[in-house]
C-alpha cells in the first residue's frame, strides 16, 4: 500500500470548533552527524534563561509543549501540532460532526481571518462572512494569540454562549455576534431540482461520505428528470479528505482519467491519483459511483467557486477544468495547492498529531495551484450590483505560505476587484431564488446570455482603463447636472 495513502490526507485548514511512537533516541543515533549542535545548545541556553530568570515559574511540560508547537507552525501557514483536543477535533471534523461555531479560520495580523463559514451552522446563521476578522472572543483580543488558542477560546459545551467582535470591510465599527456554540453535522451534500430539467448540488466540504452522497443525489436528479444540465457549487468550501475530492472527480470523469498528482521531498510523496476505486475507497464510494447513471459523464455541466474555494474543491474544480468535463464559473480560487498529512503519536495513553505540509499538488495538466488558485472560465460577480467588499485574503498573502515554484499570484494576472466601499444591497443564500451567480450558471446551459463581471478577469491595465473613463463619465454628468440647474435658476 503507497506509504502516503494509507495516512489521512487533509486538504483543509483549522476548524473553529474544530504517530505511533517515534524512536527520538534511535533517530539521534541515526542523525548525530548532522545534528546541529550549535542551534541545540542555543535552545538549551534560552530554556534555561527561562527557567531562571522568567518573572513567573514555568513547568518544564509547557516549554517544551510550547516550542514543539512553534516549529511545527513556523513552517508554513498549515502545518500544526495537534494536541490531544485538537487531534481529536480534527477526526472529528473530517467524519462530519463536531464541536463549535462552524468557521474556517486563519491567523491575520489583526486577529482571526474568517476563510469560510460552513452551511447550516450557528456562525452562517448569525451572518459572518468570509473575509471578517474576529477582533476580540468574549473580550479577549485575539491579534497576539496563537491560531490554536484563538481556536480554544471558540470551542466549548453545545448550547454555551460567546460573543465574537469582527472588523467588516465597508463598515466603520467592529459588529457584534452574540453565538450559541452547537455541535456542528455538516451536510456535505445539498441537492435541489432546477427549473427546465436542470440539477443543482453543492458541496460544503469533503468528508469521508462526500463521494457517496454525492452518488446518491445525482442517481435521485436523474430519476426525476433534472439531469438534462448540473450545477455543481464548491463555493466557499475550504476543503477536506484528498480522497473524498478524488472520488468526486472520479463521478464525472472517464475510468482511469488523472485527476490530481503530488509531488514532495519524500519519494513516497509522488504519486498521480486516478479516477480508479483504489484511489477513493473511502466508506462506500466504490460501489456508489460503480451504480450511477452513464448520463452523469456526460451531463453539461457549470462549477462554481469563489475566492473561499480552497484545496480539495480546487482539486476538483481543475480535474474537471483541464478535461474540459465542465466550463468554470465565478472567482478565481484560494490558491491553497498542498498536501498536509496527519501523522498520528502515541505517548503513553495521549493521542496527538503533527499535520505537516508533505507536498504540492497539481491538475492534471501539471499546472501547480499553490498562492495561484483556479481561474474560472467565466467571471461572475457576487450581485448584479457588484462584489461585496471585503478583507478576504488568499493563499498568496498568508504569512509564510509555501511558494509556487513558478511564481505567486502577480500583478499582471487578472485583476480581482475586491475594493469596493459600499456593500450591494443584495442578499442571498447559496442556492436561493436570489442567488446571482446560480443564476448566470442556470442561463449557461441553457444557452442564454451570461452576466459577465465588469472588472474581474481583465488585465490591471484595462481595468485601470475602464475606471478612468468612468471617473470621466461622472464628472461630465456631474457637470450636466450643475449646467441644468444654473439653467433653471436664471430662468
Amino acid at each position: 500500500m503507497h506509504k502516503l495513502r494509507a495516512i489521512s490526507l487533509i486538504c483543509a485548514g483549522m476548524f473553529a470548533g474544530a504517530l505511533a511512537s517515534v524512536g527520538i533516541q534511535a533517530y539521534a543515533e541515526k542523525n548525530s552527524s548532522t545534528l546541529p549542535l550549535q542551534e541545540i545548545r542555543q535552545f538549551t541556553s534560552v530554556f534555561n534563561a527561562v527557567k531562571d530568570y522568567y518573572v513567573d515559574e514555568v513547568e518544564d511540560r509547557q516549554l517544551l509543549q510550547s516550542a514543539v508547537e512553534g516549529m511545527v507552525s513556523g513552517l508554513d501557514p498549515h502545518s500544526s501540532y495537534l494536541d490531544v483536543d485538537g487531534f481529536k477535533d480534527m477526526n472529528e471534523a473530517t467524519q462530519g460532526s463536531f464541536g463549535g461555531l462552524g468557521i474556517e479560520v486563519t491567523k491575520d495580523a489583526a486577529g482571526v481571518r474568517v476563510i469560510s463559514p460552513i452551511d447550516d451552522t450557528p456562525a452562517a446563521r448569525a451572518g459572518i462572512r468570509a473575509g471578517d476578522i474576529i477582533t476580540r472572543i468574549d473580550g479577549e483580543a485575539t491579534a497576539e494569540l496563537s491560531l490554536t488558542d484563538a481556536v480554544k477560546l471558540m470551542r466549548g459545551e453545545p448550547k454555551t454562549k460567546i460573543r465574537l467582535e469582527v472588523a467588516r470591510k465597508g463598515e466603520m465599527k467592529p459588529i457584534t455576534f452574540n453565538l450559541e456554540r452547537a455541535v456542528i453535522k455538516t451536510q456535505s451534500v445539498k441537492m435541489q431540482k432546477l427549473a427546465d430539467n436542470l440539477g443543482y448540488i453543492r458541496i460544503t466540504q469533503f468528508q469521508e461520505r462526500t463521494a457517496e452522497d454525492l452518488a446518491a443525489r445525482l442517481v435521485e436528479l436523474e430519476k426525476s428528470g433534472n439531469l438534462k444540465g448540473l450545477v455543481l457549487d464548491l463555493r466557499n468550501d475550504p476543503g477536506g479528505l484528498l480522497q473524498a475530492a478524488i472520488g468526486v472527480s472520479a463521478a464525472f470523469l472517464p475510468h482511469n482519467a488523472d485527476i490530481v498528482s503530488t509531488k514532495g521531498r519524500a519519494p513516497q510523496s509522488d504519486y498521480t491519483f486516478k479516477a480508479i476505486e483504489s484511489d477513493y475507497r473511502a466508506g462506500n464510494a466504490v460501489k456508489a459511483l460503480a451504480q450511477l447513471p452513464s448520463v452523469v459523464k456526460t451531463v453539461p455541466m457549470v462549477v462554481l467557486i469563489n475566492s473561499s474555494s480552497a484545496s480539495a474543491s480546487e482539486i476538483v474544480a481543475g480535474a474537471l477544468q483541464d478535461h474540459k468535463r465542465a466550463t468554470l464559473m465565478g472567482d478565481r480560487s484560494f490558491g491553497k495547492g498542498s498536501v498536509q498529512t496527519i501523522l498520528p503519536m502515541s505517548f503513553g495513553d495521549k493521542a496527538v498529531a503533527v499535520k505537516l505540509t508533505t507536498a504540492r499538488y497539481y491538475t492534471p495538466s501539471g499546472r501547480s495551484i499553490q498562492a495561484r488558485g483556479i481561474a474560472p472560465d467565466i467571471y461572475v460577480d457576487d450581485t448584479p450590483e457588484g462584489n461585496y467588499p471585503t478583507f478576504q485574503i488568499r493563499e498568496a498573502d498568508l504569512a509564510h505560505h509555501l511558494k509556487n515554484q513558478e511564481g505567486d499570484l502577480a500583478d499582471d494576472l487578472p485583476y480581482d476587484d475586491t475594493n469596493a466601499e459600499k456593500a450591494p444591497d443584495y442578499m442571498y443564500l447559496f442556492g436561493d431564488e436570489k442567488d446571482w451567480q446560480l443564476q448566470q450558471a442556470m442561463a449557461y446551459l441553457k444557452g442564454k446570455p451570461v452576466v459577465t463581471s465588469k472588472y474581474r478577469g481583465q488585465p490591471q491595465s484595462v481595468v485601470k482603463k475602464l475606471r478612468a473613463e468612468e471617473r470621466a463619465a461622472k464628472k461630465n454628468d456631474a457637470s450636466k447636472s450643475e449646467t441644468r440647474s444654473d439653467a433653471k435658476t436664471d430662468k
